[in-house]
């Protein structure tokens, strides 16, 4: 009986792992020269996070050769700078920050999640998450955040990354 369920953990070990390997990219992909980087190129790797790779077309509709859009990303970045990072992830476009107390707001702190959800510049193409919490007899407690502030914050980023495309499109 052992020896069954050794082999049928086995084999559905072996079935996931191949299952996982559905979703590689096709080796004509890896022949675009955007998505690779020259060999020993360490100034190459700062561009990766610039909006600034791939063809004017490309950069204009997806922002670079970013998971996400680069425009909205690295607008979240500059815009979410205030606050200290914990996790920010390019191409899940997941940004996590830790939290923040504002100068004399004493017994509140704040905390942002922002996710940039696609690879065009687009209104709806971030979502900010907002967390606050209060100080009441020593501890902190979670409380509400009004939907103005996610929006205000979402419309800052939309507003940094718009500018950080014109400053581009200038270059060009």
């Amino acid at each position: 009986m052992r020896a069954i369920v050794t082999r049928l953990c086995s084999v559905l070990a072996c079935g996931l792992v191949l299952a996982g390997c559905g979703n590689s990219k096709p080796a004509e992909d890896l022949a675009d020269p955007r998505l690779r980087m020259p060999a020993g190129s360490i100034a190459d790797v700062g561009s990766l996070f610039s909006p600034s790779r791939g063809s004017g077309a490309d950069r204009q509709d997806q922002g670079g050769a970013l998971g996400v859009n680069a425009y909205l990303w690295r607008g979240a970045l500059e815009t979410l700078s205030f606050m200290p990072m914990v996790t920010a992830d390019p191409f899940g476009g997941v940004i996590i920050t830790d939290w923040y107390q504002p100068p004399g707001s004493g017994g509140e702190r704040f905390k942002a999640t922002a996710f940039i959800l696609g690879r065009t510049l687009r209104a709806d193409g971030i979502r900010v998450s907002l967390f606050r919490q209060v100080l009441q007899g020593g501890n902190w407690a979670d409380a509400p955040v009004s939907t103005a502030a996610a929006a205000e914050m979402e419309n800052k980023i939309l507003a940094r990354a718009r500018e950080l495309r014109v400053q581009q499109v200038r270059r060009d």
